[in-house]
C-alpha cells in the first residue's frame, strides 16, 4: 500500500498540478480524450508535445473510468535526463496535470477498476481505499512481467521480457476456476509464434487478444497482431493488423480505450530533436480496424 498510495491523488493536489501546468506548460485541456481531436482510420500522434516528448520514450493508459490517464517514460538514450512520471487527471471538463515520484509505477486495471496489477503484485479497491500489495503466487514472482493484461472474468494475460535472463519471450494466461486462480499456462501456438511475442492486451469479453511480436511474415520489426476466440473456445490464427497500423518500423504495446472505440500503441519514428536514432511514441486509431478483421460469422 505504501508503495503506491501516491497514485491515490486529492483535489488540492489536482489544483497544484493544473496551476503549473495551465500557466507555465501548455493551454487548457477539455473535453474528453485529454481535450485531442479523435483519429480516423488513418493513425495519429497521441497528444504530441504534452504525452510525446522529445526526450523520452513515451506510453499510457487510461483508468476503467476514463477519468485519469497515466504517463509512463524511460531513457532511449544513456545521457537522457532522468524520466518524469506524470498523471492527466479529468475534474469536471477540465485535464490536471500532476508530476509523481519518481519510479511511480503505470498500473493495469481490471475492466471493472475494482483490481488494479502492478507485475506480479496486485490490489483491490475496498470501502477504506486500495488493499496491501499483495502477490499472485510464487508461479507470477517467477516471470519478469513487462506487460500484464485483465479480462472482465479476471483472465489475465502476461508476457515475458525475452531480453532477461532466462526469459522466453512467450505469452501466458491465468484463468479464475471455481475461485482460485491457476498458475500461468503457455498460450498456443497460434499465438506463440515467431522470434518473441510481447505487451498482451486481451478484450474485456475475452473476444480478442492483441500484442506486439517479431515473425519473418511482418512488416519489418515488430508489428502488432490479433487473434479472435473462436466458437470452440480456442484461438484464431495470428492476424497482422495491417498498413494502417503496422510499418518497417516497431509498433507494439497494443490497447483499446475503456469506452471501446480507439486502438492505442507505440511506434519508433526518428527522435524530433534532430539527433540521429528513434523515440517511441504514442499513436492512436479508430477501433473499427479491430471490427474490419474480425471473422464474419
Amino acid at each position: 500500500m505504501q508503495t503506491h498510495t501516491s497514485l491515490i491523488l486529492t483535489l488540492p493536489i489536482l489544483l497544484m498540478g493544473f496551476h503549473t501546468y495551465a500557466q507555465a506548460e501548455h493551454p487548457l485541456l477539455e473535453g474528453p480524450y485529454l481535450g485531442q481531436t479523435p483519429p480516423g482510420l488513418i493513425a495519429q500522434p497521441f497528444a504530441p508535445g504534452m504525452v510525446n516528448t522529445q526526450e523520452w520514450g513515451d506510453a499510457g493508459s487510461f483508468s476503467p473510468d476514463m477519468q485519469t490517464f497515466y504517463v509512463a517514460r524511460w531513457k532511449h538514450t544513456a545521457d537522457a535526463k532522468e524520466p518524469e512520471s506524470l498523471e492527466f487527471n479529468q475534474v469536471g471538463n477540465r485535464w490536471y496535470k500532476t508530476l509523481m515520484p519518481s519510479g511511480t509505477r503505470k498500473p493495469a486495471f481490471s475492466p471493472d477498476g475494482k483490481t488494479r496489477y502492478f507485475r506480479g503484485n496486485y490490489q483491490e479497491l475496498t470501502a477504506d481505499g486500495w488493499s496491501e500489495l499483495k502477490s499472485l503466487g510464487p508461479a507470477f514472482e517467477a516471470i519478469r512481467i513487462m506487460g500484464l493484461t485483465a479480462s472482465a472474468k479476471g483472465t489475465l494475460v502476461l508476457d515475458e521480457n525475452a531480453r532477461s535472463k532466462g526469459g522466453d519471450g512467450i505469452l501466458r494466461y491465468s484463468r479464475v476456476i471455481e475461485g482460485k486462480r491457476e498458475d500461468p499456462k503457455p498460450l498456443p501456438k497460434t499465438i506463440n509464434t515467431g522470434k518473441w511475442n510481447a505487451h498482451p492486451f486481451i478484450a474485456p469479453d475475452e473476444s480478442y487478444i492483441m500484442w506486439d511480436g517479431e515473425r519473418e511474415s511482418g512488416y519489418g520489426a515488430s508489428d502488432i497482431y490479433i487473434s479472435f476466440q473462436q466458437k470452440d473456445g480456442t484461438w484464431g490464427e495470428a492476424i497482422n493488423l495491417g498498413d494502417k497500423v503496422n510499418t518497417d518500423a516497431e509498433e507494439g504495446g497494443p490497447q483499446v480505450t475503456p469506452d471501446g472505440k480507439y486502438l492505442l500503441f507505440n511506434r519508433m519514428v526518428p527522435n524530433g530533436n534532430g539527433k540521429s536514432g528513434s523515440q517511441s511514441d504514442l499513436y492512436w486509431i479508430d477501433a473499427q480496424i479491430i471490427e474490419d478483421l474480425r471473422p464474419k460469422e
